[in-house]
């Protein structure tokens, strides 16, 4: 008689949680994905509304290699599921005193810019180039999909890291190159992508400007939601089950193993190994009993950095910007000072930054004719300071609207077809993040690679993470390759 496949839960279906689910199950385990909501996605949740359709969750898409990884572990091809396009610029970067940069993969184009905006620093862009290289080739090419379980891991790696001096932070990074104070920020915003202060976050984090010269940015037609819906068609086509709208209350626990889940519907589901895609501190604080986990993990977590966490408004206008450009970051006067606020004041300041998202400009489709549609993603601070949202939102939503149609929108709040909000209260709410971090652990060195929380627990055999939380990170490529870290470990264990 044959032996019955192993069951493996995983806990939420953010883009981690799918491409575990994806990548074991086509490996010979029968897996079950549970999502608290009633849609799959997570993060990369989808909203329609009065026509439009809003991605509340990541858009840009960088490595698209990952994703056809993780088709071809069950088979199939990306292509016929879903339809992955280049962007051109990546983005605009919009400063306070009306000047603007914008850039793409083609690397004399980029260079002409460069040339244009600040000659004095062409050669001073070109040797950054050729360091950020060398830190993609180590820190993503890699170490990005190897696990860091023991502190010999991250031992082995120290010489390199040393080398290629990881110890500063991007921005020092940057600006040991480029001496322009504007093309500094061009080329340090990318950590606030994945949670990070570019003046605390580890140059490491550097390589996410070659990371994008290497592959491109990518958007997904039909918006994210669109790949969630390709990859949980593709769960279910290779024997998958998923079960919506059921969040988990408790996983059980005996000893040093967890045995299976508790549901809000009453329900106890037994596994052989769980993959959590939950946020990891609050899997242990609300998901594992007091009783059953260390205190020292308890400590840890409440010891480590969180990031910051976002505002976004979802809105659609009755009005056509063809000039406004699929990716755009406008930056405030204020640099340091505003992400000092944000990140370590936790003060709501009255200047902001934002990333504004137009996916009409290369996907008509998600807004109706004649329309566009648009986020605004603002980081704020998380949780910890103690800022009451039911109170501030609409003010604060004010001045960012206003904002806009002033300056780079006019008519907007004229032509206001539809708008919905999200705020750090959403995010720990809805999104059960533990402080309203929107990327959970703040990317700095003391917490990356090894310092991380690790992809199988430390306190039970056969529990597993992946997703923004564990190594390597948030972003897209990061909890893409933190499913293949996952996959690996429970395959070596169970």
């Amino acid at each position: 008689m044959a032996e019955l496949p192993k069951k493996i839960i995983v806990i939420g279906s953010g883009f981690g949680g799918l491409a575990t689910a994806i990548r074991l199950q086509a490996a010979g385990y029968q897996v079950h994905l549970i999502e608290a909501r009633d849609k799959l996605g997570g993060r990369a949740y989808v909203y329609q509304q009065d026509g439009f359709t809003f991605d509340a969750g990541p858009t840009v898409i960088t490595a698209p290699f990952l994703i056809d990884e993780i088709f071809a572990a069950a088979g199939r091809r990306t292509e016929d599921y879903v339809r992955i396009v280049p962007v051109d610029p990546f983005y605009r970067i919009e400063f306070h005193d009306g000047r603007w940069f914008e850039y793409n993969g083609d690397e004399r184009e980029t260079e002409r810019r460069v040339a244009e905006f600040a000659p004095a620093d062409l050669d001073g862009y070109r040797a950054m180039i050729r360091k950020a290289k060398a830190i993609f080739d180590k820190g993503f090419v890699e170490l990005s999909d190897r696990p860091f379980l023991r502190f010999g891991d991250m031992l082995g790696v120290a010489p390199d890291l040393v080398r290629l001096e990881s110890y500063r932070t991007v921005y020092s990074f940057v600006s040991k190159y480029v001496k322009d104070p504007l093309l500094r920020r061009v080329f340090s915003f990318h950590p606030l992508l994945v949670g990070g202060n570019p003046f605390q976050t580890t140059s490491i984090y550097a390589l996410i400007h070659y990371l994008e010269r290497e592959w491109g940015v990518h958007y997904v037609m039909g918006g994210t939601g669109a790949l969630v819906d390709a990859f949980g068609r593709l769960f279910r086509e290779i024997g998958g089950c998923v079960r919506l709208s059921t969040p988990v209350t408790r996983i059980r626990t005996e000893g040093r193993r967890v045995l299976g889940v508790e549901t809000a519907r009453g329900e106890l589901l037994e596994a052989d190994a769980i993959v959590s895609n939950a946020d990891v501190a609050n899997t242990y604080r609300k998901l594992i009993a007091p009783e059953a986990r260390p205190r020292m993990t308890d400590r840890k977590l409440e010891r480590m950095r969180y990031s910051m966490s976002l505002f976004v408004i979802y809105f659609g206008a009755s009005k056509l910007y063809p000039e406004i450009r699929h990716h755009t970051i406008i930056l405030s006067e204020r640099y340091q000072e505003l992400l000092d606020d944000i990140f370590n004041k936790k003060k709501l300041a009255e200047d902001f930054s934002l990333y504004l998202h137009r996916p009409s400009a290369t996907d008509p489709r998600v807004a109706p004719p004649g329309h566009e549609c648009f986020y605004a993603l603002i980081p704020v601070p998380n949780q910890a300071s103690g800022i009451d949202w039911t109170q501030e939102a609409r003010p604060f939503r004010d001045r960012v609207m206003q904002f806009l149609d002033r300056k780079y929108l006019p008519g907007l709040l004229d032509h206001l077809a539809t708008e919905r909000l999200f705020t750090p209260l959403d995010f720990e709410t809805t999104l059960n993040s533990y402080q309203g971090a929107g990327f959970s652990f703040e990317p700095i060195f003391r917490q990356s690679a090894w310092f991380r929380p690790h992809n199988a627990s430390e306190d039970f055999d056969n529990l597993f993470f992946a997703g923004a939380g564990t190594h390597p990170g948030a972003g897209v490529p990061g909890v893409l390759s933190s499913a293949k870290i996952a996959e690996k470990l429970v395959c070596e264990r169970i």
